[in-house]
């Protein structure tokens, strides 16, 4: 049983269940004790005193009987050593198997004495006043008051369930806000009901929720904002290169063009990572064609072939774009050309596949290849560290998702 309003639920059942089923046996237990029961013995055992011979007829045992016990609150019924009836004072009370000495039947229990010659007694004692015509009512039945405990637990049973569960909807409530802080919704807050123990951890979560927030939007305010500052010293840089560039050796002119431009893609793809961060939706959904768009950006990459149908997806055809392009300059810049990409469409599902003819990814490294700024044993290529994991920002914001599979990468996009 998972559900754990459940699990809190049916043990207190349980235990209603297990203390009325005490409460009825010590009741019988006490009942079989007391001064009631001491006197339906007595007067049992005076029946059997008064009895005629076993002998006698089935009229005079009913004389008898009903000289001795007419006018009074008593029910009798006599048997003979072959479990005949022999008389019969009020209603036929049944006789029990051999041994029992208690009758539990429509009304308060009743007792035998079984006689040496063969012959029992039958006798309890109905409701005092009552006429013996209307006393198949009595309040206790066969069951005696378990019947009436299994009722009032199964009121406090049905009165417990809502307290139960209230409290473990705010459990449920609790987790929720769990999972969505964990899935990166770093606003989410619970209400806070009550003063016991599950309302301090909704404070505390809170506390921790807010927290959180604020050290990451620190962290993507510094973030972007040392992005946008490294700007204005590398268009500087920029600016005395061209300065230099008449009297500057061309072999270190091209070095330091090819550091400022790493440089700058680096800045671009630290300021992209930071808006997909920071808005947790894609701004504005249009219809992409896919085939068209990867047919642009092969156009830039000489040993790159397409092949595919016309694929349409609803997206921003920017970041589609630049998923495109990271995929194809990681093939370039890691594998070996030719390189191949393909579109399909299966139902709803888009799948971009990019493959090359370089080593491939070693199994152990295809998921660390998508985390920012790993770079795989032996790589000495340079780059920016962040194209991958920005191709798996945008496909998850997409609904879908990026895996590498050897010497292929693998997109899948809602369409």
């Amino acid at each position: 049983m998972k559900r754990l309003y459940l699990r809190i639920y049916f043990a207190v059942l349980a235990v209603l269940a297990l203390l009325a089923l005490l409460v009825g046996l010590l009741w019988e237990r006490l009942d079989e004790s007391s001064p009631r029961a001491r006197g339906r013995d007595n007067i049992a055992q005076l029946v059997a005193n008064a009895l005629p011979a076993a002998d006698a007829a089935p009229a005079v045992h009913q004389a008898a009987l009903e000289k001795l016990l007419t006018n009074t609150s008593a029910e009798v019924t006599v048997y003979g050593a072959n479990r005949e009836r022999l008389a019969v004072l009020g209603a036929v009370l049944p006789l029990p198997e051999h041994g029992r000495r208690v009758l539990l039947g429509d009304g308060p229990p009743a007792r035998v004495i079984r006689l040496t010659d063969g012959r029992a007694v039958v006798m309890r004692l109905s409701l005092a006043g009552a006429p013996r015509a209307k006393r198949g009512g009595a309040p206790w039945g066969r069951w005696g008051v378990l019947p009436w405990l299994g009722v009032l637990a199964l009121a406090i049973g049905i009165g417990a369930y809502p307290v139960v569960r209230r409290l473990t909807r705010r459990l449920e409530r609790l987790q929720a806000g769990v999972e969505a802080l964990g899935a990166g919704t770093f606003s989410t807050r619970v209400a806070v009901e009550g003063k016991d123990e599950v309302a301090r951890l909704a404070e505390s979560f809170n506390r921790a929720a807010a927290r959180i927030e604020d050290l990451v939007g620190a962290h993507k305010t510094l973030l972007a904002n040392a992005s946008h500052e490294l700007r204005t010293p590398l268009a500087r840089i920029r600016m005395g290169i061209e300065f230099l560039k008449a009297g500057a050796d061309p072999a270190r002119s091209r070095e330091l063009e090819n550091d400022i431009a790493e440089l700058d893609a680096l800045i671009e793809e630290i300021l992209l990572a930071s808006r997909l961060d920071a808005v947790p939706q894609t701004e504005a959904l249009e219809s992409v064609d896919l085939l068209a768009l990867a047919a642009e950006e092969c156009a830039r990459y000489p040993a790159a072939t397409l092949d595919g149908a016309a694929t349409t997806v609803k997206g921003d055809a920017r970041l589609l774009r630049r998923l495109l392009r990271n995929l194809l300059e990681n093939a370039q810049r890691h594998g070996a050309p030719p390189i191949e990409v393909k579109l399909l469409a299966r139902g709803a599902v888009a799948h971009i596949t990019v493959c090359d003819h370089g080593q491939g990814v070693a199994e152990a490294e295809r998921e660390r290849v998508f985390e920012p700024f790993y770079r795989y044993a032996g790589s000495d290529v340079r780059g920016t560290g962040l194209g991958l994991a920005l191709v798996r920002q945008i496909a998850r914001r997409h609904g879908g998702d990026a895996m590498a599979q050897g010497n292929c990468f693998r997109v899948t996009l809602l369409a």
